[in-house]
């Protein structure tokens, strides 16, 4: 799978490139490795209700989402060597760079979408 686009229902940008974590290694492996996330970056674990930034050089943001991909918990700045669980309803989690979600108008309840980064790219909005 390819790089999408996140946003919330309300139309709010979350990240233009957010990679996929759906296997076990991808997840096991998330951001380790990286130095930052840029602006537009992030990571969608999915099945995940729970992260560690254990051995990570960099603070994120995180939601963690539902079935329905609906936000049930935000954390901010989590800073490297931290662990957050997202409760029992969280089914999955969207890893942004640190700050995103306290200048975004981002709320519990909210529904975020997911949808091809290439597709917005070409063009080819909702209308094309």
């Amino acid at each position: 799978m390819g790089l999408l686009q996140a946003r919330t229902a309300e139309g709010v940008l979350l990240g233009s490139r957010i990679a996929v974590a759906h296997d076990w290694g991808t997840r096991l492996r998330g951001l380790l490795g990286r130095r930052a996330l840029r602006p537009d970056e992030g990571l969608w674990l999915s099945p995940c209700s729970g992260i560690h930034t254990l051995g990570m050089r960099f603070s994120i943001d995180v939601l963690f989402l539902d079935a329905f991909q609906n936000v049930v918990k935000i954390c901010h700045q989590v800073p490297p060597n931290r662990c957050r669980l997202g409760g029992s309803s969280a089914e999955s989690v969207l890893e942004l760079p640190a700050g995103t979600l306290s200048r975004l108008p981002v709320e519990t309840g909210q529904q975020v979408l997911f949808r091809s980064a290439i597709r917005e790219e070409q063009g080819g909005g909702e209308d094309g």
